[in-house]
């Protein structure tokens, strides 16, 4: 069996002196073996990777392990208080993402010093599992730095109905440099070296089972792909390969936005598909028939009728042989 400590650990402190901290879990095999690193709720509104590693707990305690596993359930308790995204502008006004601000700085700001303590445990480790939650309108997913084979072969073994690769760097568009992406887990991780996947298991705020039940079987593909587990991965669903589409259909103004009742996530659409209309709820008049961009598989769109402008409405992902 395997032995396991829990840690609580310092992240950083608030002015006041109050320490920002969380809980650390490892789980250490009694045969040599790789180190995983499993990380859940940067944003404190996606609950269901914390209850995927509560889960897992009875299982790792209990199983025969080679290496170690490291487990932390609530990486940034600063958002899970307030059940949000992001941080108050007050607390950071740098870095109000967390999953903006890898590796971190240990003299930075607040989102800084909380990610190079955690750091200092991830990026000894030989793979990453950085567990989201997307939202009841996005598919379940699995993401990977586009052209990393051993990432590529993480999400494989994680195993969902779609694996996105995200272009990164020079090869990615201005939209990817705007919004920080260079700042999250996943990037930083594998630019050091470590095959690091994103999954996003497609609900939060409360715990759903069906994404819950996805986050626990794939992580432990993930733990027997690398012979932390024995057996062979088990993956479900279709593992269709597609690369991220950052540039979203978007709203070009305010109103209610009606989807096409006919469409169902995980659809394979052409360009110019109908998605659905914007209108103004108080003349009637139609403001957008939104429709795709181009050909792909339909892996978000917006149910939440009351839309403001530039909001997204839908993401299309681009299938790759």
């Amino acid at each position: 069996m395997a032995t396991h400590s829990a840690e609580r650990t310092t992240l950083a402190r608030l002015p006041s002196g109050t320490e920002i901290e969380t809980t650390i879990h490892r789980y250490r095999g009694g045969r040599s073996g790789p180190t995983i690193y499993l990380q859940a709720a940067q944003h404190g509104r996606e609950i269901n990777g914390t209850e995927v590693l509560r889960r897992l707990h009875d299982r790792l305690v209990s199983a025969e392990l080679a290496g170690e596993v490291i487990a932390v359930p609530v990486a940034d308790p600063l958002t899970f208080d307030r059940v949000s995204y992001t941080t108050p502008e007050i607390i950071d006004s740098v870095n109000a993402n967390m999953n903006r601000a890898w590796p971190g700085d240990s003299d930075g700001t607040i989102h800084e010093r909380m990610a190079a303590t955690l750091w200092s445990e991830a990026r000894e480790a030989d793979a990453i599992v950085d567990l989201h939650t997307g939202s009841p309108l996005m598919m379940t997913h699995v993401v990977f730095m586009k052209g990393n084979e051993e990432s590529r072969a993480l999400a494989e073994a994680f195993g969902t109905d779609l694996l996105l690769a995200e272009r990164a760097g020079e090869e990615a568009d201005e939209e990817w440099d705007q919004r920080g992406f260079a700042g999250k887990l996943r990037v930083a991780a594998t630019r050091a070296g470590i095959p690091s996947i994103t999954p996003e298991l497609a609900h939060n705020k409360q715990i759903v089972e069906s994404a819950v039940e996805a986050g626990v079987e794939g992580t432990l593909n993930v733990l027997r792909d690398q012979g932390v587990l024995g057996g062979d991965p088990e993956p479900t669903g279709k593992r269709r390969l597609a690369r991220n589409h950052l540039g979203r259909v978007t709203a070009t103004d305010s109103g209610l936005f009606r989807a096409d009742p006919d469409l169902e996530l995980g659809d394979e659409i052409e360009a110019g598909a109908h998605l659905g209309t914007l209108y103004d709820p108080t003349s009637y008049e139609v403001l957008q028939e939104a429709v795709a961009d181009r050909d792909g598989i339909l892996y978000a769109l917006t149910r939440e009728a009351t839309v403001t402008g530039g909001e997204k409405l839908a993401n299309v992902a681009l299938p790759l042989d």
